[in-house]
């Protein structure tokens, strides 16, 4: 990865469920990718759903391999963290350039996902699960 910390880049940041993604998009590369300090293959492992996940705004605007990224992400699962990627990724490749967003707008990789994990309410023993209730 040659000197891919220099220059100019474009900042987005992202959020799925309790995961939160910043992205570095280096124009002029090769198409590495970097997750906290390692290569995506080796921090995502053999999940090549959560690689397509992350990479789904770069093939949808037909990008594959036109810019290095940097990714810091941290909190949640793997698969929260792929879509906090996406949706980081998707907002950089805006600031890039604005006649993108209708495309990556219509794929729903600008829209945060609101889903979140509901709380545990006293009484219960999950969100929902209520203890069995016994008649007698």
């Amino acid at each position: 990865m040659a000197d891919t910390n220099k220059g100019e880049y474009y900042y987005g940041m992202g959020r799925r469920k309790t995961a939160v993604a910043r992205v570095r998009l280096y124009p002029n590369g090769e198409g590495n990718v970097t997750v906290n300090g390692k290569s995506a293959q080796s921090y995502f492992g053999q999940r090549e759903a959560l690689m397509a996940t992350i990479n789904s705004p770069l093939r949808t605007l037909e990008l594959n391999d036109t810019y290095d990224m940097t990714i810091k992400v941290l909190g949640g699962g793997v698969s929260g963290q792929a879509g906090a990627i996406r949706h980081a990724l998707a907002r950089a490749l805006v600031r890039v350039n604005p006649d993108w967003k209708p495309a990556l707008r219509r794929a729903g990789f600008l829209t945060r996902d609101p889903r979140m994990k509901e709380r545990k309410k006293p009484g219960l023993k999950r969100a929902r699960k209520a203890p069995q209730y016994t008649k007698r």
